[in-house]
């Protein structure tokens, strides 16, 4: 998490032993109850004897820059069982709705032997959506009540859900949510082999609807085994630029001498100099 070399290392070492667990993403905006419905879940998954990591990703407290841990405090039922892990993580000011350091995690927690890491984003907005690129399946909290019920359906995340649940269905216009979301999904032609995302109705704080949710999960990863190796893919494809580019500015820091990338910046700033032309300048 500090972007050290003692963590590459550490990743470099356990990653042979790694890419036998399956990620499940879990996102949504802000109130939609994704940390309870994470703590239901880990309940389900824990009666068939399989063993859970919860990698959750916490907004970054601004007096000590560590993770707010709300979600920690909502699943501590599952503190005294040893075949359940939780971690917060703090995003550090990261967009996407995943900390930098979420997917060498998430390989950890695999090498420790973790069937299924749930990678709990924080709350995301129309374009926060990097759980995709992090996780085998995406499941996409909505709910019904917040103003505009159609708002999460017009944002970007509508994009990548593989299942989408309306959570709190006991609310009135949950069935006006449902219908939403299945309008916007009509638009699009799915082939005979295509998977078409179902729309499930929970009530995570009673735990109704969690059962069929994970069953889901399960069709899901048998279909998926099949018709998504090139997803997969493109996990490494998208992770390996990111590595790449963090890299690049590490090495970047280490090049110039003290003080000249704040000249640059104030060339760019005065306008002496455009952001083009000192990019180019610095590569070279």
């Amino acid at each position: 998490e500090d972007d050290g070399d003692a963590g590459r290392r550490i990743v470099g070492e356990i990653y042979p032993r790694t890419g036998r667990a399956f990620l499940v993403g879990v996102t949504g905006a802000p109130g939609t109850g994704k940390s309870t419905l994470v703590d239901r879940l880990i309940a389900v998954i824990r009666r068939g004897g399989v063993k859970v990591g919860v990698i959750a990703v916490d907004p970054t407290s601004p007096f000590s820059g560590g993770a707010v841990l709300g979600d920690r405090v909502r699943m501590n039922a599952h503190a005294a069982d040893p075949g359940v892990f939780i971690r917060s993580m703090a995003t550090r000011g990261h967009l996407g709705g995943l900390a930098r350091a979420t997917s060498d995690a998430a390989l950890v927690l695999d090498a420790a032997g973790y069937d299924v890491v749930i990678i709990e984003t924080v709350g995301v907005g129309q374009d926060e959506v990097d759980i995709v690129s992090a996780a085998d399946i995406s499941i996409v909290l909505l709910v019904p009540g917040a103003g505009d019920d159609l708002q999460a359906i017009k944002a970007g995340v509508m994009e990548i859900g593989d299942i989408f649940v309306v959570n709190k269905a006991d609310r009135d216009s949950a069935d006006r949510v449902v219908q939403g979301v299945a309008s916007n999904l009509a638009l699009k032609t799915y082939e005979p082999a295509e998977w078409k995302p179902p729309i499930l109705k929970t009530e995570a704080t009673a735990g109704a609807g969690v059962d069929a949710l994970w069953s889901e999960v399960g069709r899901f990863r048998e279909w998926a085994a099949v018709h998504r190796q090139e997803r997969r893919r493109q996990r490494y494809v998208s992770r390996l630029r990111d590595v790449l580019a963090s890299s690049f500015l590490r090495y970047v820091d280490g090049v110039l001498a003290a003080g000249e990338f704040d000249q640059y910046v104030e060339a760019v700033a005065s306008r002496t100099r455009d952001p083009y032309s000192v990019v180019q300048e610095i590569m070279s």
